[in-house]
């Protein structure tokens, strides 16, 4: 019962369905470096997941200052066996229909690969259904994230009756290397948790929609500017202990506990009738105002990318996830360029970027800001090429540039790709001095020069760098110690 050992960017993945939910699923594959191959036969798939890869790209270079993973393969096979046969792991995403999902898997199921891991995407149908019928029940669970799948980092994982502790292990480990956070659940329940809990709060604005209480966009600023901002935080329970003041949880229980047999709250959802669907249909379109999907998908992204750093700021959250998934991108990154597999006596290549939409100043040009943090990133990729990874972060320290000169030689412009090279001038225990060079189709088209100087990560004083670290660029610089110093190296600005 051994299951396939995903390692992250390693997985062949396979997803059946190209909806809103699968096309998201095929973006944060995409992007952690999977070959991802997809089947939907719907004509406007291959459109609906590159319309998704554009806004997820798009997020991503928000999100977080480190440079992307190359980006994994995604194709569009033309049938079911075609798209699964090779596959370690199938992510099932196709409408929320009990009889359709389970024929579906159970037909998944017998054309996978034995070692395959199964996971639905469903909302609340229990994976005991599911997995009923399926061949190997024990490599099917659910996986069900919350869209916009490609940003948001919560997936709840839950097991069915035949589920065994490898699959839901190998899966969460899978979601967790594409900085999401597994959400393991191994009771069965219809809508699992966070649904159950949204479906709570939906039914109670419909009839507050219903009786005249408030519009939609009233309830939506009584959520976003309240309760809203907290949840980002802390779950209610947590909140309400703070609520408790120094007596805690007890404290609120006892102060608020009895309101709970207040009649404020409707269990039951309100009918539909066509009444009630105009008045919220009409009330949505007033409370949009004119903005296109795609204006208010950005937005959103925008939004949940400033709240998610913010976070990260603060290592709370959503935000521990994002900075967990740094760490792990930071190694990974070192994993994929050893000092053993290159010819450490040329400048190296470790670096390369797309010049995105946002980096663009009122002249179409690159702008000053920008040239520098591409420099930085090309300086990252050299600290994780020695071995400055996570775990060195945490217990060692990094390198900070004390100084940095850069020569703007070209204009660089939307869409063009550059790649760094980057050659260490010279080195000692605490301090390395670095040369860039910015290149377009082997122009080059701007250079940096930097002086790093290693700090302590406990006392953030100077200090040698650790071991290894020290191993590696002697090494470096050693092999590097013959190629001629540039030019430009050691200018200063004067007027001639």
């Amino acid at each position: 019962m051994s299951g396939p050992d995903i390692a992250p960017g390693d997985a062949m993945i396979a997803l059946i369905g190209a909806g809103v939910i699968g096309a998201g699923w095929a973006a944060r594959f995409a992007l952690a470096g999977h070959e991802v191959r997809i089947y939907d036969p719907e004509p406007d798939s291959e459109a609906r997941v590159e319309r998704m890869l554009r806004l997820a790209r798009r997020a991503q270079a928000r999100l977080t200052m480190l440079p992307p993973l190359k980006e994994g393969s995604i194709s569009f096979p033309k049938n079911l066996e075609e798209t699964i046969e090779k596959a370690d792991f199938i992510q099932e995403s196709v409408p929320e229909r009990e009889a359709l999902k389970c024929e579906l898997l159970r037909k998944v199921s017998r054309m996978a690969r034995r070692e395959a891991i199964i996971a639905s995407s469903t909302s609340g149908l229990k994976p005991s259904l599911l997995q009923s019928g399926c061949e190997r029940p024990h490599r099917v669970c659910v996986g069900h994230p919350f869209h916009p799948v490609y940003l948001l980092p919560l997936v709840e994982v839950v097991a069915g009756g035949e589920t065994i502790e490898e699959t839901l292990q190998t899966t969460s480990a899978l979601y967790a290397s594409l900085g999401m956070h597994p959400l393991m659940l191994r009771t069965e329940i219809d809508g699992f948790v966070a649904d159950r809990l949204l479906e709570s709060v939906w039914r109670e604005s419909l009839h507050l929609v219903k009786d005249g209480v408030a519009t939609v966009d009233e309830i939506d600023q009584a959520i976003a500017y309240g309760p809203g901002l907290r949840w980002s935080i802390m779950g209610s329970f947590l909140l309400y202990r703070l609520a408790g003041g120094e007596s805690g949880m007890r404290h609120f229980l006892d102060q608020f506990g009895p309101a709970l047999k207040l009649p404020w709250t409707h269990l039951e959802a309100p009918e539909l009738d066509e009444s009630l669907i105009s008045r919220i249909v009409e009330q949505s379109d007033q409370q949009a105002e004119g903005r296109t999907i795609d204006e208010l998908e950005m937005l959103r992204d925008d939004c949940l990318i400033s709240i998610l750093q913010s976070l990260k700021a603060h290592n709370q959250g959503a935000g521990a996830v994002l900075k967990r998934h740094e760490g792990n991108l930071i190694s990974r990154r070192g994993q994929h360029t050893s000092p053993s597999t290159r010819d450490l006596g040329q400048p190296l290549q470790l670096h390369r970027a797309l010049i995105q939409a946002d980096w663009i100043d009122y002249n179409g040009h690159l702008t000053e800001s920008r040239y520098l943090q591409v420099f930085g990133d090309a300086t990252d990729a050299l600290l994780s090429f020695i071995g400055v990874n996570s775990d060195y972060l945490a217990s060692e320290g990094s390198f900070f540039t004390l100084e940095t000169h850069i020569r703007y030689l070209k204009e660089v412009h939307l869409g063009e790709e550059v790649c760094l090279t980057t050659q260490v001038l010279g080195s000692d225990e605490k301090r390395i001095r670095l040369f860039h060079r910015m290149l377009r189709s082997n122009e080059e088209v701007a250079t940096a020069e930097h002086m790093m100087l290693h700090v302590n990560a406990a006392s953030g004083q100077a200090a040698p760098a650790g071991r290894e670290v020290r191993k590696s660029l002697e090494q470096l610089a050693a092999a590097q110690a013959a190629i001629d110093q540039p030019q430009a190296a050691g200018r200063g600005i004067a007027l001639h």
